[in-house]
């Protein structure tokens, strides 16, 4: 039984799964060569008795059984799988052009495929009522966040087809498409959102990340600096690869020498998003607003007090005590 393909099921199926015949059974005393040509071995033929004692009628009643089984179903050539698998993505509702297919086996009585398509996601589908299909990305990035919390978990059925290895691609391409400019080097799909859309994950080289989805057919975009500033978590990015990101929006203002250590979103109205940055020379620091990803206004923690609460990364020097006269 292959419980990883039960796993597509998301744990919902408590069908067997069956790839296998068991092989003929061998009398007791022979050796292979024997159970192939039917000759029975070692066992003691009495005088007037024909057929021999009861262990010869039981084997032989036992030979009559195996050869009484039903032949197992020829297998199906890779015409037949890319052809069935074809339709059953249709018959799930699939936009995909199935460009390779495998059959991994069945749950139940339910044959199972993989697909690759030519211009979209993998699939694993289950030739049920209703038919069943899991995205290959979704599987992949449910693999990734249970080995997460624990390496050794169990992550079912994963596509194994070469051509869905694609995700780096893939999903980079549809960042790209979505307007991200950086080298995205990660890309993962890390769950749902609140509309049932899948969410994706993408890993900038050296600057911030992004989170992707697509919103009635146009990809919405939302920057890790945006996500982690609500409490949310950014994967594929660092704190540095942050820093360097608002290190380049200072470029050409007062604030170009500032070695940026620290970054916080304070807030954004239409004019702009707010940052404070805290940098590396002691009690230096600003608030940027900033728009389009370029610096339009720089306000010196000094003097920022009334800007959305002023700096807390870098608080104000104190007011010189008054002398008395």
């Amino acid at each position: 039984m292959n419980r990883k393909l039960i796993a597509v099921l998301g744990g919902a199926c408590a069908l067997a799964l069956s790839l296998a015949h068991p092989a003929a059974a061998q009398s007791p005393g022979q050796t292979e060569s024997d159970a192939a040509s039917g000759t029975v071995s070692g066992e003691r033929v009495l005088p007037g008795r024909i057929g021999g004692d009861r262990n010869d009628r039981n084997a032989q009643r036992r030979r009559g059984r195996q050869q009484n089984q039903p032949a197992a179903p020829a297998a199906q050539t890779p015409e037949q799988i890319l052809a069935a698998a074809q339709a059953q993505a249709q018959a799930a509702g699939l936009d995909c052009q199935v460009t390779e297919a495998t059959n991994p086996g069945l749950i139940g009585e339910a044959q199972v495929y993989e697909v690759a398509c030519a211009s979209a996601p993998g699939y694993i589908l289950v030739a049920s009522t209703p038919p069943q299909a899991s995205n290959c990305l979704e599987l992949a990035g449910s693999a990734y966040m249970a080995r997460l919390n624990d390496p050794a978990a169990d992550v079912g059925q994963q596509c194994a087809i070469p051509a869905n290895q694609n995700g780096l691609a893939l999903i980079g391409g549809w960042a790209r498409e979505a307007g991200v400019t950086c080298t995205v080097d990660e890309a993962l799909a890390v769950g749902k959102s609140d509309a049932n859309n899948i969410v994706y994950e993408v890993g900038c080289a050296g600057v911030d990340g992004y989170r992707l989805e697509k919103v009635d057919g146009q990809w919405s975009l939302e920057d890790c600096l945006q996500i982690t500033s609500s409490g949310g978590t950014c994967r594929f990015t660092t704190a540095e690869e942050q820093n360097a990101t608002l290190q380049a929006r200072l470029a050409g203002t007062e604030a170009a020498n500032c070695a940026v250590q620290q970054v916080r979103l304070m807030g954004s109205n239409a004019n702009g998003r707010f940052f404070e940055v805290k940098c590396a020379a002691e009690g230096e620091g600003y608030i940027a607003r900033i728009k389009d990803d370029a610096a339009q206004q720089i306000y010196p923690c000094a003097t920022a007090q009334r800007i959305g609460g002023g700096c807390t990364l870098t608080p104000a020097p104190a007011a010189a005590p008054t002398t008395e006269q």
